[in-house]
């Protein structure tokens, strides 16, 4: 069986017009509006659910206020469906249902999150991204790489989750899923992907010393460094909080960019991460400031003035200008 990615995610909130907003701002299209649900998609059709935190049909929150409800894990074919079903029908909360008419199952994981598999329904897609010129490869001649007024992502690239006990949650999303370790922090954390063949992570769980349960931040893949710029600098004019970035990640070489999500926890515009195949050996890491972030702008960039905050504008008309 072949775990493809992340085909939906679905938040209850308790603001549903402020989280649309953010969700516009943040470069998703709206597919469906309606008084207890709003859909957007990514630019490869990987959706996003908005819906009343105190909705009865939502599955059951693993934490108090605005959080993710609900992961659905796409996958190739109906053989694969019936192969993870076969894994968890005896699972009590096995579920085996009809959504706009497909077939989507699941079971609640260790630590109280729904999750589900359906058969993708997310497209191929051609975009076009910056090529990067180094000393040994120049693949960008006579053409200037791109600039980004915002961004456009193109899927939900991975979630992350604080979990009670990290090694009973990865042991269950590879005996029974077939996800594949990445890397980790031994008994703190781990990266996982949906197959050996893959981005550096599908899904990463950390477990806090006080046992915490909830989500820590969904993040959204977009083509290049230059995106996760102008994406960030667009969510800063329009009024959103910083949490922390651009920065870059050491473990998994992605470049990023972190928001605080009215939806829940915190929202990332990302990219350039590491792929990885069958032959990768996970790694172990200790926890740190240095192990999160090669580097990182706490607070962010101004998306007016383009500089740190509470920098100021530039003045005149070349850096190098003096009165």
């Amino acid at each position: 069986m072949s775990v493809l990615g992340i085909d939906a995610i679905t938040y209850g909130v308790e603001d549903l017009s402020q989280c649309k907003q953010f969700m516009l701002d943040w470069g998703l299209s709206l597919v469906s509006d309606t008084p207890e649900t709003a859909i957007f998609e990514c630019l490869n059709g990987c959706q996003v659910q908005l819906a009343p935190a105190g909705l009865p049909s939502l599955p059951a929150a693993i934490e108090e206020g605005s959080t993710l409800r609900e992961v659905v894990w796409g996958v190739e074919n109906t053989t694969d469906l019936d192969a993870i079903a076969s894994k968890i029908s005896n699972d009590a909360s096995f579920v085996d249902i009809q959504v706009d008419g497909a077939r989507r199952i699941g079971c609640t994981d260790p630590n109280g999150l729904a999750v589900r598999f359906q058969v993708t329904r997310k497209k191929e897609i051609d975009v076009d991204c910056a090529a990067m010129n180094t000393w040994q490869s120049k693949p960008r001649m006579n053409a200037p790489a791109p600039v980004y007024n915002r961004a456009t992502p193109i899927e939900v690239g991975h979630v992350v989750f604080f979990v009670a006990d990290v090694n009973a949650v990865e042991a269950f999303y590879q005996e029974k899923f077939g996800f594949v370790s990445s890397d980790r922090y031994p008994d703190r954390g781990a990266f996982m992907r949906c197959s050996a063949n893959g981005g550096h992570h599908d899904l990463f769980l950390l477990q806090l010393p006080n046992g915490k349960r909830g989500l820590n931040h969904v993040a959204f893949t977009v083509r290049d460094i230059h995106e996760v710029f102008g994406g960030g600098m667009h969510i800063s004019r329009c009024g959103w909080e910083t949490q922390i970035g651009p920065g870059r990640h050491p473990v998994s070489s992605a470049y990023f960019w972190y928001f605080k999500n009215p939806a829940g926890a915190l929202i990332e515009y990302y990219a350039d991460e590491d792929q990885l195949t069958a032959e990768w050996e996970p790694r172990e890491f200790e926890p740190g400031p240095t192990v999160f972030a090669e580097w990182a702008i706490d607070g962010g960039l101004d998306g007016t003035t383009r500089r740190p905050k509470g920098a100021g504008r530039p003045q005149g008309k070349f850096l190098t200008e003096k009165n």
